[in-house]
């Protein structure tokens, strides 16, 4: 890498953002953190803005706009507000790449924005293709952009296709951990908390994507957005559980050899292949020992037990505006359960009742999708209290 590549950071306080400023800091001769933007958290906004000196931030909290203004102003960083302000901070000329770690289908506008405009994409916003793949992908190729995975198993994917670009795929498989409910029946499901949820055995997330993976229904979106990233049919996905979290995923070509990639579970590693591709760079992260894992083990994921990834290759295999659905109804299912408003075994509930009453569209546009979206969350939500 001859010149530094500046990146702009949406979602930049959340899990996803903090460790991508991370990798940027251990390689400041290499990247640059030319935009910040961040939903609410006005004061680690403010704190990373201090840090790293961006050319500008957004918060896309208005109210919020004065706090990070006042602190912000005498250290001559533009500051803006409002998620039109998030959407369009993407056009600036000297971004060279967007990681797009903006959490839900509120990450989708400022990413298609950020294509148009030609910006390479380090996407950690899986909901971005679930909800509209098609759009994304067309556009990308359209405008010659490429969508560099940010995911660890798609990462993983990515990796292993790397001089495999001619060679046909016969199947994917996508690890997951299991999460915190691995090996339990639907009795012990049903009754339990948010912080027994919240509490993953592997890897270090926000409260949304720590719920959907302990549903199953993270790894459900990810079979999705594997589906428009590698450009396969969903009888060529397929999901196991893995515990141990060292086997990313795994990639078997059309001769039945299969490749996979390993390491310990440690997000900066996919951030920093992504900011970085093709440029593999040396870093003082944990290495993987073999002999503290005597043991690899792998199972097939139980769809009857979590039912939320049974849904998702439902909305797959449908097609049109299902997923965006999907996701829109998970979303508000999540909150609800983090709110403690809806038990665990609710959320399934919930969308699965969206799915079957919201119409089909087969061949939707962005009008469709936010159309979809906007319905889905408001069937979901009068689902909460019935």
């Amino acid at each position: 890498m001859s010149e530094k590549k500046r990146i702009a950071v949406l979602g930049s306080t959340g899990s996803i953002g903090t460790q991508a400023l991370e990798v940027i800091r251990e390689n400041a001769a290499l990247f640059d953190a030319e935009v910040l933007v961040a939903h609410s958290n006005a004061e680690l906004l403010i704190k990373q803005a201090l840090d790293f000196n961006p050319n500008a931030v957004v918060i896309a909290d208005e109210s919020k706009y004065t706090e990070v203004k006042s602190a912000l102003q005498p250290h001559d960083i533009k500051v803006y507000a409002g998620s039109k302000a998030v959407e369009q901070i993407v056009e600036m000329e000297s971004i060279d790449m967007v990681l797009a770690s903006i959490v839900g289908f509120a990450g989708l506008a400022s990413t298609l924005n950020a294509i148009r405009h030609k910006k390479q994409i380090a996407l950690a916003n899986k909901e971005t293709l679930v909800v509209a793949g098609d759009l994304v992908t067309e556009l990308a190729m359209r405008h010659g952009v490429n969508i560099y995975p940010v995911d660890s198993e798609h990462s993983a994917i990515f990796q292993c296709l790397a001089g495999e670009w001619d060679n046909k795929i016969e199947k994917i498989y996508l690890t997951a951990s299991g999460g915190p409910f691995r090996g339990k029946d639907k009795h012990f499901l049903s009754t339990v908390t948010k912080e027994q949820a919240l509490k993953h055995p592997n890897w270090v997330m926000g409260a949304k994507i720590t719920i959907d993976s302990a549903s199953l229904m993270n790894k459900g979106l990810e079979v999705i957005e594997a589906k428009w990233l590698f450009n396969l049919k969903p009888s060529q996905i397929d999901v196991i559980v893995h515990p141990q979290s060292i086997v990313h995923s795994l990639v078997q070509f059309e001769d039945g050899s299969i490749k996979a990639q390993m390491g310990l579970p440690d997000m900066k590693l996919p951030i920093q292949y992504a900011m970085a591709y093709p440029t593999r760079l040396a870093n003082k992260f944990p290495r993987f020992n073999f002999a503290a894992y005597p043991n690899l083990t792998f199972e097939k994921a139980d769809l009857d037990v979590f039912p939320n990834l049974r849904l998702a290759f439902e909305a797959l295999e449908k097609g049109g505006n299902m997923p965006c659905v999907l996701n829109a109804a998970n979303e508000v299912a999540v909150q609800a359960f983090l709110n403690g408003k809806v038990g665990f075994y609710k959320m399934s509930e919930m969308i699965e009742k969206t799915m079957q009453n919201v119409a089909f569209i087969n061949k939707p546009g962005y009008d469709d999708y936010l159309a979809s979206d906007t319905l889905a969350r408001q069937l979901a939500s009068a689902y909460v209290n019935s």
